[in-house]
C-alpha cells in the first residue's frame, strides 16, 4: 500500500456521489484523470480553513474536484469553474446536481485566458483558485488569477509532482519541463508564499500576499 492509498483509506473515503463520477467518465469516454480523494479532501479543507466564499476552478472534467471544493463552500459560497470542452462541462454538471450542489457551481466554458480576461473584465474577485487543466499554460492561468484574487487568496495547482518526473534530471518531456518551469517560477515570485505539498500527485499551495 502506497502512502497515498493509506492516507486516502483513512481520511478521504468516497460517497457515491463522487465514486459514481469514474463511471461516468468511462461512459462518456472522457479520460480518468481527476483528482485522487485524497486532493480533493485537502482541497475541501482548505477552502474551510481559508473560509473562502468565491472559488475559481481551472479545468472541470467531470466535475469530481467541484463536488470537493463545493463541499468546502458555507451556505453562501459560489464555485466558478471554468472548461474548454461543452461535453466535459455538461457531464461535470450533471454530476454536480446529483451530489445536490448545482446552486453552488456554475461552469462556463471556453478558452479559459478569454474568459479570465471576461472575469477581469466584469469586476470579478475570488479567494481560492484551483489549476488543473493544460500544463502548458499554469504559468498564464496563474497570472491571470492573480488579475481578479482577492489579497490573501490561496492558488493551488495539481499534478506538479507529475509522477516524479519533475524531480528527473534526464527527464526532458514537454509536460514535465512545463510543470518544473510552473514550481520554479512560483517558487521564487515574490507575490506569493507557497509550498508543494506531496500528496496525490503533488498540490502546489499559494497565498497571495496582502
Amino acid at each position: 500500500m502506497t502512502t497515498n492509498h493509506y492516507i486516502r483509506n483513512l481520511f478521504a473515503q468516497e460517497d457515491e456521489s463522487l465514486s459514481r463520477i469514474h463511471e461516468t467518465l468511462k461512459q462518456n469516454d472522457m479520460p480518468e484523470i481527476s483528482v485522487p480523494a485524497e486532493t480533493g479532501k485537502l482541497l475541501s479543507l482548505l477552502v474551510k480553513l481559508t473560509e473562502a466564499k468565491s472559488v475559481l476552478e481551472v479545468g472541470a472534467l467531470g466535475g469530481y474536484s467541484s463536488i470537493w471544493l463545493a463541499r468546502g463552500l458555507p451556505e453562501d459560497g459560489k464555485l466558478t469553474s471554468l472548461e474548454l470542452e461543452p461535453k466535459h462541462a455538461r457531464v461535470a454538471a450533471e454530476n454536480v446536481a446529483r451530489a445536490g450542489l448545482e446552486d453552488k457551481v456554475t461552469y462556463r466554458t471556453g478558452d479559459a485566458i478569454e474568459t479570465f480576461s471576461d472575469l477581469v473584465s466584469e469586476g470579478e474577485t475570488y479567494d481560492f483558485f484551483f489549476i488543473d487543466a493544460d500544463k502548458g499554460n499554469y504559468i498564464p492561468y496563474l497570472e491571470a488569477a492573480l488579475l481578479c484574487a482577492e489579497p490573501g487568496a490561496i492558488i493551488a495547482a495539481d499534478n506538479v509532482l507529475w509522477g516524479g518526473r519533475v524531480a528527473d534530471a534526464n527527464n526532458s518531456e514537454e509536460d514535465t519541463e512545463h510543470l518544473r518551469r510552473y514550481n520554479e517560477f512560483v517558487s521564487s515570485d515574490e507575490r506569493l508564499e507557497s509550498l508543494l505539498i506531496p500528496i496525490g500527485d503533488g498540490l502546489l499551495v499559494s497565498r497571495v500576499k496582502k
